[in-house]
Parts: structure tokens; sequence; C-alpha cells
């Protein structure tokens, strides 16, 4: 069987998201291939060195072009490679587009569908885009990926789309790589246990002014502490930075940007706590990273968040500052309850995995090609 991939997404400098997804499943492509199983990843420039090594079953092909490179040019070397009886049996697009006019069955991941709950949040240009060429792809895929039950019972309701056509495949979490010094906290002249943590791109859906309005409340009454927001700067990030302004708090936020693996790991190590206000999570991979480092969290009681986290997290409502406050005040007064989320943390991860993702992936695309 061969299976051809857009591997776009995971060919760029800063992985997070959709790019860390699609890295995480062509490394363990790479692993699987044989003989019996080849994987073809069409990419519009060479591979960076972060991707998987090329072997005799896993091969890079470039197609140049860049404008609807995958409306145009990547549908026409799928029909050139049929043509001349190269067969691809199936064909998978890990983000939400597949190739217009493919000639083979293809199978798409559909990470979350923010942008009808947010939709100021987006260009209009790139609002459209989202809508229709994802209403395009669900249509034309013989099977659809949903990471999170939430994301299907969203593709069900947004896109009318039959529940047995979706199957859900829950992405991995941990780990990311350790950084054994302690460079990460000397940088940010950070002290183990004196900061909340937070990890995302800096956007309003992540809902960054909630945690900076708790926050503020928080130091009142516990001095020394730092929050520290690590992620890039996404769409409309400017006011979070007024708003840190506004609350005084330049010198107690800690903006560092986008960050390797390893200095994220050691952060989420020797942070007091893991926070995600979000508003709107397909699935969130953060929180099991936290867990998987032994960093207790607070999660809003949103999206799929409670569905990923389980019995490991406290929740909180999301539009309500006061009650993560509560939630940050009670984990630091109870140490026996900071060690049961960490204890149960742990556990929690067991169930998911960037293996098991894969490898029921693959189980996916195999059904798919099987059903012609």
């Amino acid at each position: 069987m061969i299976i051809g991939i857009d591997g776009n997404e995971a060919n760029v400098v800063e992985k997070v998201g959709v790019s860390f997804y699609t890295l995480k499943l062509l490394e363990h492509f790479q692993k699987k291939a044989d003989r019996d199983l080849q994987f073809i990843v069409f990419l519009k420039s060479k591979p960076s060195n972060d991707l998987p090594r090329p072997n005799a079953h896993f091969t890079y092909s470039i197609i140049s072009g860049n404008f609807l490179w995958s409306q145009t040019f990547l549908p026409l070397e799928l029909y050139k490679r049929k043509a001349f009886g190269q067969n691809i049996q199936v064909f998978f697009s890990p983000a939400h587009y597949v190739p217009r006019f493919c000639p083979i069955p293809v199978v798409v991941t559909i990470h979350d569908l923010s942008y009808f709950y947010y939709p100021d949040e987006f260009l209009k240009k790139d609002l459209y885009q989202l809508k229709n060429w994802t209403e395009y792809s669900i249509k034309k895929a013989r099977t659809v990926i949903a990471v999170s039950n939430t994301t299907k019972k969203d593709i069900v309701k947004f896109y009318h789309t039959p529940d047995e056509k979706i199957d859900v495949v829950y992405n991995g979490g941990p780990p990311r790589h350790s950084e054994r010094s302690e460079k990460s906290l000397n940088r940010f002249k950070l002290t183990q246990q004196k900061y909340i943590l937070f990890v995302g791109t800096l956007q309003p859906r992540k809902n960054v002014d909630v945690l900076l309005e708790s926050f503020t409340l928080f130091r009142k009454g516990t001095p020394g502490f730092k929050l520290v927001l690590v992620g890039k700067k996404g769409w409309l990030y400017e006011h979070i930075f007024k708003r840190v302004e506004d609350l005084g708090l330049k010198k107690d936020v800690i903006f560092t940007g986008y960050l390797k693996d390893d200095q994220v790991s050691m952060l989420y190590k020797k942070a007091f706590c893991f926070v995600m206000p979000s508003l709107y999570e397909g699935f969130g991979i953060p929180l099991l990273e936290s867990m998987s480092h032994g960093c207790p969290v607070i999660s809003s009681f949103a999206s799929s968040l409670p569905e990923i986290g389980g019995n490991a997290c406290l929740y909180f409502d999301p539009k309500d500052p006061q009650e993560l406050l509560e939630k940050l005040v009670i984990l630091k007064n109870n140490q026996e309850l900071r060690k049961d989320l960490i204890q149960k943390g742990k556990e929690r991860t067991k169930l998911f995995s960037w293996q098991k993702c894969a490898d029921q992936t693959l189980q996916v695309l195999r059904n798919s090609h099987s059903a012609e």
C-alpha cells in the first residue's frame, strides 16, 4: 500500500499545533514504512532538517508552485502519477484542506472549528477560505478524522456531516524533549514553583485576559509570583500587551515568545502550575504536556478540555476570573491536592500517545482504501 501525504504543515520553523501534529505523525509513519507500507510526502520546498529522514519506503516529493498549491499543483502531480501507473492508494491531508479534483480517495483531519465560534479573530479572506475549503474537504473525503468528540460534534453541527463518516483519533501529548540544565529559569530570572505558566499562541480565544485579571488578584496575597506566557504572537495579540500595562504587571508578566521544546519542558517542570484559560480548543495538547512533566493543571471548563483533562485538572468558568483565583488559592494552600493532581495527571497521560495516534490514523487510512 502506498499512502500520499501533504507534509507542508510540518515543514516550518516554528512548529505548534497542527505543525506539531503533522511532524509527530510523519515521525511514526517513517518508522512503520516497509515494502508493504510506503509513504510519499509531498512538499512545496525541500524538507527541513528536523523532518524524518527519507528511506527506500518513506520518500519526499518536491512540487514547485506556491499560489493555490494544494488546489492546482498537487492534484496535477497526483493525476500525472496515476496516468503513469504510480498508484497511490489513499491521500492524507493532516490539516483541513484536501487537493481539489483528487483522483484517489482522501482522508482529512479536522482539528477545530473555532472560526464558527470566534469569526472576528480571522481576516475575512482567511475566514472565507476556512469555512468553504473545509466544507469541500469534508464532503470530498472518504473519511474525516476529528481530534476529539467535541470537534466531531462541531463537524456534524456546522457541516451536517453523517456521524458514521467521522472517526475520532485523539492527538498524543507528551513528551517534549527535556532540558538537563536550568538555563530557562536563569534566562527569565524565575524561581522554582514561583511562577504560573501559560503555553499557547497569543490570540483572543486563548482568553489570556481572564488569566491576567486573576493573576493581578492572586499576586496581592502571594507576592513574588510571576506569570510566564509562552507562545508566539497570533491574531489580535496587541491588546494582551496593553492589558499587562494597564494592570501594572510589566515587571511580573514575562512574554517569552516561541521557545524550543527543551526550554518549554523545563518551564513545565518547575512551574507552580499550568493554566489553560481557553474559550475553545479542539484538543489541548499543552494539558497533557503539563501533566507529563508533573505540573498540576488548572483548566477552563470549555469545549474539549474536560474531555482531554478528565479528573486530572481543576476546572473553572472561563468567563469568571474570580473562580480562577479561587482555584489558584486552593492549590497554593493544599499540598495534598497538588500531589493528587500531579499523580492523576501522570495516569491521565497514559491514555494518549503519538504512537497510538499514528497507529489509529493508519488504520483509518487502510479502511478508507479497502472501502473502495
